[in-house]
């Protein structure tokens, strides 16, 4: 085989590889059973998938990283913040796990655990964010933040605004 050939066999197998990762990263059109507002965020937490309502019926489905054992919660908030490639001050509970973290991890540096976005919610210290962890989504690993994929909560981001209803159920 000539050297050639081989660049662009690669080229190719690469161009693939990167493809196909990128599709795992788009949301699915799905149909939804419930009574739910369009616009509205549903994070199914025994699913780890979130869903954003479209119409009555059909959604946007996301996979999702949830709170680990202990760390779950359910009820219904809004989005009150949205932030590009945000910095991150861990909360009291992290630092108390993890008292060598820093205080604060500036947007954008690659030990950032809030990725690229981050959406805040009320009534704590929750948010719906991308991971600089992708193999963490789809597991049961925060201490009850939302994570999603990078390419995933872009989308999100650019689909919702603040106000925005959070319905998170176990």
């Amino acid at each position: 085989m000539s050297m050639r050939i081989a660049v662009a066999l690669a080229a190719t197998i690469g161009v693939g590889v990167l493809m196909s990762s990128a599709a795992e990263a788009r949301p699915e059109m799905v149909g939804i059973r419930g009574e739910y507002t369009p616009g509205t965020i549903i994070v199914k937490t025994n699913e780890r998938r979130l869903y954003l309502i479209l119409d009555s019926g059909r959604a946007m489905r996301y996979p999702v990283g949830v709170g680990r054992a202990g760390k779950q919660w359910a009820g219904t908030t809004r989005i009150d913040g949205k932030y590009q490639n945000p910095a991150w001050s861990p909360p009291a509970e992290v630092k108390r796990d993890r008292p060598n973290m820093p205080n604060v991890i500036a947007g954008g540096s690659p030990s950032n655990p809030m990725g690229v976005a981050a959406m805040t919610l009320a009534g704590g210290e929750y948010a719906i964010h991308g991971t600089n962890a992708p193999g963490s989504v789809g597991g049961f690993v925060s201490y009850g933040c939302i994570r999603m994929l990078n390419a995933d909560i872009t989308d999100l981001y650019q689909r919702v605004s603040v106000g925005t209803t959070v319905t998170v159920t176990r």
